[in-house]
């Protein structure tokens, strides 16, 4: 199918097809968004007002069988930092764009009336759709939702309550292969989704759509040295797929780097009991998945399935930075109880990082004592899910709680929440957090 563009104006409820301008088109996964965001959106707009534009984009690769070529990224001027925001998830969600030809979705404007709709992306359009339905619900009952309106290959971008509340923490989610949820986490792009009041955004692809390859056997044989390349790395072909991305919970804890207790010190003395050597042999003995992908072509697949001490299913992509931010960050020693509101995050749609180096920053502020997992579980469900003043106040992030609370030690670059490598120890990524428009983001440098 021809590159193309397809803009949605949510003031109006049309959609106008666009050729790709030159300039775009040649521009990675990245790089699309902030250069639309950039060159469209005024840089002193309000983030969750008409005048902000949120951008999806497929990457050069994706709808094609190169490994790992699969991120979805999502750009925006950011209600959190108040600048450029870059996000990116995993899901089929990018593949598909791409067999459709589509270089980017752009939303733009904002409904008159305090309504959610649905937007349906297909080769001929996107159909536009009042969904009120839908208003409140988790993202796993949107996926649900969807996949039995439009059936199982369907691809699925949605927000959860707090996108629809417009919590500076709401991220979006990408429907992965299982029907799981990915996060665009980071910068609060899941509020300028709900600002733009769209819900959900589905996709649907003729089965005989395909990305056009010039050269064809020229370009398989050049995918196999990239696969090859990755399965015979010592990290992406060995510690990756074992232990997934927790596997750098020894690791940066070993070097000092791994923020603990508030950003108080840079080892965590329970590290091993939340590391990806231990989360390895529990999702082992209790019948989980130790290599999972998040989007068909992951070669590494560093994802895996966790369940209970039942075995029965709790939670997926469980990574480095959530078990990090609730684990040592907030001195919760407790993988189950790390699962259990890594799940809950996921299906209220909000960011892990930013959310869990929140109830840090509170719990130096005394709402609850460092190490209670269990408190943190219910102020999740019962508050952020719901929006109460807690809830809401949570859902502003680490440096409006850090105001609320009188706390001095609120580690953030912009407003956004530092990750999981203390820039004292790993004094390269304190550069990047320094320097980058999109505040502390560890993906930037």
């Amino acid at each position: 199918m021809a590159d193309r563009i397809y803009r949605v104006n949510m003031s109006d409820l049309t959609v106008r097809v666009e050729d790709v301008r030159e300039q775009w088109s040649g521009l990675g996964t990245r790089g699309r968004p902030a250069t639309i965001v950039a060159a469209e959106v005024e840089p002193t707009c309000h983030p969750l007002g008409p005048r902000n534009k949120l951008v999806f984009a497929p990457g050069l690769l994706s709808g094609t069988v190169t490994a790992n070529s699969g991120r979805l990224s999502v750009g925006a001027k950011s209600p959190l930092t108040g600048t450029i925001k870059e996000s990116n998830a995993g899901g089929p969600a990018s593949q598909l764009l791409a067999r459709l030809g589509l270089k980017a979705l752009i939303i733009e404007g904002q409904p008159e009336k305090e309504s959610l709709y649905s937007l349906h992306v297909t080769a001929d359009g996107v159909a536009i759709a009042e969904e009120p339905d839908l208003a409140g619900k988790g993202n796993f009952a949107v996926v649900n939702v969807m996949l039995e309106r439009y059936g199982e290959k369907t691809g699925v971008i949605s927000i959860g309550p707090a996108g629809e509340m417009k919590m500076a923490i709401a991220n979006i989610s990408v429907k992965d292969p299982e029907g799981k949820v990915r996060s665009a986490g980071r910068g609060g792009l899941g509020a300028v989704m709900g600002a733009k009041g769209v819900k959900c955004i589905t996709i649907s692809v003729p089965r005989e759509a395909a990305v056009p390859i010039a050269e064809p056997e020229k370009f398989k044989a050049a995918v196999k040295i990239f696969a090859k390349a990755l399965l015979e790395h010592p990290v992406s072909g060995q510690g990756l797929p074992t232990y997934g991305t927790a596997v750098l919970i020894n690791v940066i804890n070993e070097a000092g780097g791994l923020p603990t207790r508030n950003f108080r010190s840079g080892q965590f003395e329970q590290h091993d009991a939340i590391s990806g050597e231990t989360m390895h042999d529990l999702i082992e003995e209790r019948g989980g998945k130790i290599r999972h992908g998040c989007h068909a072509g992951c070669v590494i697949q560093c994802s895996q399935v966790f369940n209970d001490a039942g075995g029965k299913y709790k939670t997926s992509g469980f990574e480095y930075e959530s078990i990090w931010a609730m684990g040592a960050d907030c001195c919760v020693d407790n993988l189950d109880q790390i699962a259990e509101a890594d799940s809950l995050m996921d299906d209220i749609g909000v960011d892990t990082i930013e959310t869990s180096v929140t109830m840090g920053v509170a719990m130096e502020g005394g709402l609850l004592p460092f190490g209670d997992g269990a408190g943190i579980i219910r102020i999740l469900d019962q508050d952020v899910r719901t929006g109460t003043p807690l809830g809401r106040l949570i859902g502003g992030g680490a440096a409006v709680v850090g105001k609320a609370y009188g706390v001095t030690r609120v580690p953030v670059v912009k407003n956004q929440a530092i990750p999981a490598y203390d820039p004292r120890a790993v004094k390269g990524i304190g550069i990047t957090y320094c320097t980058s428009t999109m505040g502390a983001d560890h993906t930037a440098g």
